[in-house]
C-alpha cells in the first residue's frame, strides 16, 4: 500500500498538500456520507496514510525504508503512540475538521475549544458580482448529533463512568527531575483525553463523538464589484465546537462572460470591425450588462482603438462609482479566400487611388490607449 497514491499526491508534495488532498479524500469517503461498499475500508487507509504522512519523521522513516516506524515488529505501534489498537482514524479527521477533545483545553484556563474553520468556494457571474447579490454555498459542517444530541451515549444506554485514570479532572501530573530538581507538568489525561469521563454506551449515529458530518446550504452576501480572489467570512458557520462554531470563508471564483472580459472594475469588449467600417464608419452593437447596445463606429477607426461608455462598467469594490465599459476595435482584414472577383476589382482599385501607403504610427500598448480615452485625447 504506497500511502503517497492512496493520498493522490507525489512523493515531493509540500505538508501543506499532503493535508489539503487528505481533507477531500476523507470528506469524500466518510462513512456518515459514503454508504459504498469500502467506502469504511478506504477512509481508514487514508487516514493511516496521512497519520505517517502528516509527520515529519514517520514520513522520512517511510520514505526510506518503505514502511511505517514499527511497522512489521512485534508489539510495535505503527502509528508511534496514535493508539495502536485503540487507534481510531475519525481522531485525524476531528482534528482537522475541529477535532477539539474538551481536556484541559476544556477545562482549563483557556475555557471549552471552538469548532475549527472551514472553507467553501462561490462560482459567481459579472451580474451577481455588480448587484452584490446574496449567493448560497454548499457546505460540509461537523454540527451536534441530532441522535443524541451532542451527549456521546446511545439514548437511554448507561450514562458516562468517571475516568478512573485522572479520577474525572481531566488531567494528570507527571514528574520529571532535570538539572533544576523535580519539575512537575500537568497533561491532558491519556485515557479519557482530557473529559474525565468514558463513554459506556456509545451513540450508534456518532459512535461516541458527539458530532456528525451534515450538508447544509448557507447564503452568502456578495460586496458589490466582488471579484476573483476576494473571500468572504461569514461568522459562526464553521464547525460547531463546545466553546463555539468556526467561520465559515468562502473563496470567490469568477465565471468567464462569453463575450466581456474583465480588468478591475472595467470590463472590456473586443470589438470586431470590417476594413470598410473602419474606414468609412458605421455602426455596431455592443453587449453590456443591462442588454445591446448601438455605438457608432468613428470614419478612419484605426485597428487597436478604444472607445468608452463611461460608468458601465462594474462598482469600485473599495470606492465610489463604477468603471466603464470600454470598447476594443479589432479591425479584420479579409484573407484571400474570402475575396470574390468584385471585392478583389474593388481593392485594386482602392490601392490605385491611394498608392496603397499606410502611415507609420508608434505601436501603443492596451494601458497607453486606455490613459490617453481617460485623459480625453
Amino acid at each position: 500500500m504506497d500511502y503517497y497514491e492512496l493520498l493522490g499526491v507525489a512523493r515531493t508534495a509540500s505538508a501543506d498538500e499532503i493535508k489539503s488532498s487528505y481533507r477531500k479524500l476523507a470528506l469524500k469517503f466518510h462513512p456518515d456520507r459514503n454508504k459504498e461498499e469500502g467506502a469504511a475500508e478506504k477512509f481508514a487507509q487514508i487516514n493511516e496514510a496521512y497519520a505517517v504522512l502528516s509527520d515529519t519523521e514517520k514520513r522520512a522513516h517511510y520514505d526510506r525504508f518503505g514502511s511505517a516506524p514499527g511497522a512489521g515488529m512485534p508489539g510495535g505501534d505503527p502509528f508511534g503512540g496514535m493508539g495502536g489498537a485503540g487507534f481510531d482514524p475519525m481522531d485525524i479527521f476531528e482534528q482537522l475538521f475541529g477535532g477539539a477533545v474538551g481536556g484541559m483545553g476544556a477545562r482549563g484556563r483557556r475555557g471549552p475549544a471552538r469548532g475549527d474553520d472551514i472553507d467553501t468556494e462561490a462560482h459567481i457571474n459579472l451580474l451577481q458580482a455588480r448587484a452584490g447579490e446574496e449567493v448560497e454555498v454548499d457546505v460540509d459542517r461537523l454540527t451536534t448529533c441530532e441522535h443524541c444530541h451532542g451527549s456521546k451515549t446511545e439514548p437511554g444506554g448507561k450514562p458516562p463512568a468517571k475516568c478512573t485514570t485522572c479520577r474525572g479532572s481531566g488531567a494528570v501530573r507527571a514528574q520529571a527531575r532535570t538539572i533544576f530538581g523535580v519539575v512537575e507538568t500537568q497533561q491532558v489525561c491519556p485515557t479519557c483525553k482530557g473529559e474525565g469521563e468514558l463513554i459506556v454506551d456509545p451513540c450508534t449515529v456518532c459512535k461516541g463523538r458527539g458530532r456528525t458530518l451534515k450538508a447544509e446550504k448557507v447564503k452568502v452576501k456578495l460586496p458589490k464589484g466582488i471579484d476573483e480572489g476576494y473571500r468572504i467570512r461569514v461568522a459562526n458557520m464553521g464547525n460547531e465546537g463546545p466553546g463555539g462554531n468556526g467561520d465559515l470563508y468562502v473563496h470567490i471564483e469568477m465565471e468567464a462572460h462569453p463575450e466581456l472580459r474583465r480588468e478591475a472594475e472595467h470590463l472590456i469588449y473586443p470589438a470586431k470591425i470590417g476594413f470598410a467600417t473602419a474606414a468609412m464608419g458605421g455602426d455596431i452593437t455592443v453587449p453590456t450588462l443591462d442588454g445591446p447596445q448601438p455605438v457608432e463606429v468613428k470614419a478612419g477607426t484605426q485597428h487597436g482603438e478604444l472607445y468608452r461608455l463611461k460608468g458601465q462598467g462594474m462598482p469600485r469594490l473599495q470606492g465610489s462609482g463604477n468603471g466603464d465599459l470600454i470598447v476594443e476595435y479589432d479591425v479584420i482584414v479579409p484573407k484571400p479566400s474570402q475575396l470574390n472577383e468584385q471585392a478583389r476589382e474593388a481593392l485594386k482599385a482602392y490601392a490605385a487611388a491611394m498608392g496603397d501607403q499606410a502611415p507609420h504610427e508608434k505601436h501603443e500598448s492596451f494601458f497607453d490607449k486606455v490613459g490617453k480615452i481617460f485623459r480625453g485625447d
